[in-house]
This record gives structure tokens, C-alpha cells and sequence, in this order.
């Protein structure tokens, strides 16, 4: 996402994104961008440099990788207008789009590319990078608010469809038509986010109290998490862990919330005999009673009362040491683990234990500089373990040179077909079978 604030930049850095399955992350900023794969709680992995060598390449405040291909789509704000699509293992350039307007997203999968600009979406063929199809006269999204799932099977992208409420539209992406519209929230849309298999949708609006996961199939809202009732605050992103039990969301407060997506426990089959035999029909658990009175009570109580009595709370929650900028959040297994990583308008990359079973607060592990300048000791605040510091006072595990660990201070779619972009230089097919040049794209999906 873009880490630029209004009230300037704590770090060089510009944007950054993490990868359709959170292996690697992808940041921009004023020296060109950084492909980082996340292997290692205690080093990055830089997979790829690209620093400035030209005026287009400086300055990049949107860079994108398909997976773990080489694949990279990117946009400088010397040419905001302006894609280009490389390869960075051949350091070759495959193509080159200019549009009308700016580019303010951009999302891939493994068959399309979406090009997201504020009143249109272009939605091109990743196997030749030709425009299929344009979605024209969305409504206004300025931030660049949209979602496309990483699934082959069920291939969707999700957009507002209001810029004055909350509605989401679904298109599927790979027969080109509408799907459904969702209305997720009366205020209008702040994040969105697909699970992996694109069966489950969550949604966050600019008031920022309340996180929702609906049904793609059906529509249906099937969580409602509060994260807040003090103040309203903005929503930066929105992250299924992969089995789809949680759900990270961060925003521009110092706290990460993370929801568990599952149903009570249903009890063991010879408890559930055992307390039929016990029990008359008309007779019920004291929860039983409670989830009655509750659901009775919607019929005479304030819908926004009502409301406030089912809402989950956070399982966990990450605690950053700063407030007030903007961040993008990831659940990935790191080492066998589940971890929390959140990578800031700071220039840094948290790294979070997360108990999966008893949850509470969070424990810092790792964090690394982003910008690839200089070396400094790792910090650790109080709540994460001790790191010992060896005879030459560097830390006894610490990354590589350029990626560091530093202390901290305190509407429907119109549908028609349009070409009203610029091509250059458009290669004629991209090996996509080819798991040489792109190495998970088709044939090891998963």
C-alpha cells in the first residue's frame, strides 16, 4: 500500500506490499524498489534490487510481484501515469502501459492483471499483457481501494461500488461479468480483503470500529468483529492468515487487532447423548438461555445496541511502538510458525509471535530496516526476548547489510470493451509453462 502521509514520510520508503501467499514483501521508495522474501524471522532474503538508474526508476510508489515469480509490475512517480511490467532475473523489460489517468493500484494473479485507476479498472491478460476488458464509471476511489483474489478456481475482484456507503462489487475476473454486490457497511469503504480459496470476503469502512467477513457465494455476513468504540480510526489493511481461522487488521492507531474466524466447539458426541438423556427438550444450557435472550432481544432494542451485544472481540493484538502512520499487515508461517508481520511508513518490518491457542498480546521477535541503508544494533522492546550481543558488539543474530534490524523512538459495471491506453514493447507471449522463467506461476500453483 502507499506509506506516504500528509504530514510527509518518517523513512524514505513509499510503499510496500506483501506477495499473494505473504512469502515475500515488495517496497518502494526513493532509491527504486526491494523484492524481500520472508524465510527467516532473523534475516530477509533480498531477492531482488532494483536501484535508481534513470529517472523512472526513482522515486517508486508501487511495486507488485505475481507470487514468487519474477514477475514485478511497478509505477514511479516521476511517470504516475505509466506501468512497466520486467522480468528482474533477465533484468529485461516486458512491457510498458501509459494510461489517462493515475495508476493508484495494481494487483495480479496468475491469470489476470488489474490496473486500478480513480474512476476505471483495466483488467489485462497476464499471459500477454493484452486488455480484455474495461470497467468504466466505477464510482470515485481516490485511495485505490480494491481486492483481487489469488485463486485460479475462483479468479474475483472486489471494488466499491459507492462512494457514499459501503457496498462492494464482485467481478470475476476470468469469464469478465459481474457476480453480486455486497452491502458490507453504511459508511464508505476503507479495506478489503479476499481469503485464499476467494470464498470469504472482509471489509472495513473509514469509520474503522467494525470489521465484517461476508460469504462470496451468497453474500451473507458470516463474523462481525468490533475493533474499537473510543474513536474512529483508519483502516490500513485487512490479512486472512492462509487456513482462513484469522484475520489481522491494522490501522493507523498503535494497536494490530487479530479475529478468530470459527463457530462455538461443537461438544463431543457421547456429551451431547449424555445430556439428552439428562435433560428434557425444553430444557437448555445457561448459554443456550443467553444466546435466547440476545437474539430475542434485537426484536425491541436498538439495531445499534443489538448489534454491540454479538460482536466478537480481538483473540490478539500486536502492539507497535509508534501511532499514526500508515502500515500493511500479513499472517505467514515464518520457520513453522504463525507470525504476525507489519511492515511501517517507518521503514521497518515487525516480525510478531502469535499464540494461535491462548492468543492475548503479541510478542515482538524481529525488526528490519527496509530502506537497505546502514547497519545498527537490533532492539527489542520489553515484552520480546533478550538478544545477546557478541565480543564485536553486533547482535548474535542479525540480518544481512541491507535489510537491518534498528532501535525505534518514541454502481454496476458498465462492460464495455475499451482500449484507451498507450503500448509499448508488449512481448508477443510470456512463458508462462515455463517454471524456469516463472517459476510457480502454472504448473506448481500452490
Amino acid at each position: 500500500m502507499n506509506l506516504a502521509t500528509s504530514d510527509g514520510l518518517a523513512s524514505d520508503l513509499l510503499f510496500a506490499n506483501f506477495n499473494q501467499d505473504f512469502t515475500s514483501l515488495a517496497v518502494g521508495g526513493r532509491y527504486g524498489y526491494r523484492i524481500l522474501g520472508l524465510n527467516s524471522v532473523d534475516q530477509l532474503e533480498e531477492v531482488n534490487l532494483c536501484t535508481t538508474h534513470s529517472e523512472e526508476m526513482s522515486d517508486v510508489c508501487l511495486v507488485e510481484r505475481l507470487f514468487s515469480s519474477s514477475l514485478v509490475a511497478h509505477v514511479s512517480l516521476t511517470s504516475p501515469r505509466k506501468l512497466k511490467v520486467c522480468h528482474f532475473k533477465k533484468k529485461t523489460e516486458i512491457c510498458n502501459y501509459s494510461y489517462s489517468n493515475t495508476i493508484l493500484a495494481v494487483k495480479l494473479n496468475r491469470i489476470r492483471l488489474v490496473v486500478l485507476v480513480e474512476e476505471s479498472l483495466y483488467i489485462h491478460n497476464i499471459h500477454d499483457m493484452k486488455v480484455l476488458h474495461t470497467i468504466r464509471d466505477t464510482p470515485s476511489n481516490p485511495h485505490g481501494i480494491c481486492a483481487l483474489s489469488g485463486s485460479n478456481d475462483n479468479a474475483l475482484l472486489a471494488y466499491p461500488g459507492s462512494p457514499h456507503t459501503g457496498e462492494v462489487q464482485i467481478f470475476d475476473v476470468a469469464n469478465l461479468k459481474a457476480v453480486t454486490m455486497i452491502h458490507a457497511h453504511n459508511n464508505p469503504l476503507a479495506a478489503l480483503s479476499f481469503n485464499r480459496s476467494a470464498t470469504q470476503l472482509a471489509t472495513a469502512s473509514d469509520k474503522g470500529t467494525v470489521i465484517r467477513v461476508f460469504s462470496v457465494i451468497d453474500g451473507n455476513k458470516l463474523f462481525e468483529f468490533r475493533r474499537g468504540m473510543k474513536r474512529c480510526v483508519s483502516i490500513c489493511s485487512l490479512a486472512f492468515s492462509a487456513d482462513s481461522l484469522f484475520l489481522a487488521a491494522s490501522s493507523n492507531t498503535e494497536t494490530v487487532h487479530l479475529f478468530k474466524l470459527e463457530s462455538v466447539a461443537t461438544p463431543p458426541s457421547h456429551q451431547v447423548q449424555q445430556f439428552q438423556q439428562n435433560n428434557s427438550p425444553n430444557d437448555s444450557t445457561w448459554m443456550d438461555y443467553f444466546n435466547k435472550v440476545i437474539s430475542s432481544s434485537s426484536t425491541y432494542l436498538p439495531t445499534q445496541v443489538s448489534e454491540l451485544m454479538t460482536q466478537d472481540r480481538a483473540f490478539a493484538t500486536v502492539k507497535l511502538p509508534f501511532s499514526g502512520l500508515k502500515n500493511v499487515c500479513a499472517l505467514t508461517v515464518i520457520q513453522r510458525l504463525l507470525r504476525v508481520a507489519i511492515a511501517s511508513a517507518d521503514g521497518y518490518l515487525y516480525i510478531y509471535n502469535l499464540d494461535t491457542e491462548e492468543g492475548g498480546e503479541c510478542t515482538l521477535v524481529r525488526q528490519h530496516r527496509l530502506d537497505g541503508q546502514g547497519r545498527r544494533q537490533d532492539f527489542i522492546d520489553n515484552q520480546s526476548q533478550k538478544l545477546r550481543t557478541s565480543s564485536t558488539g553486533s547482535t548474535a543474530s542479525t540480518s544481512s547489510s541491507d535489510a537491518t534490524s534498528s532501535p525505534r523512538l518514541q454502481g454496476s459495471p458498465k462492460g464495455k470493451m475499451l482500449n484507451p491506453i498507450e503500448v509499448h514493447d508488449v512481448a508477443e507471449s510470456l512463458p508462462l509453462d515455463d517454471d524456469n522463467e516463472f517459476p510457480p506461476m502454472m504448473l506448481h500453483c500452490d
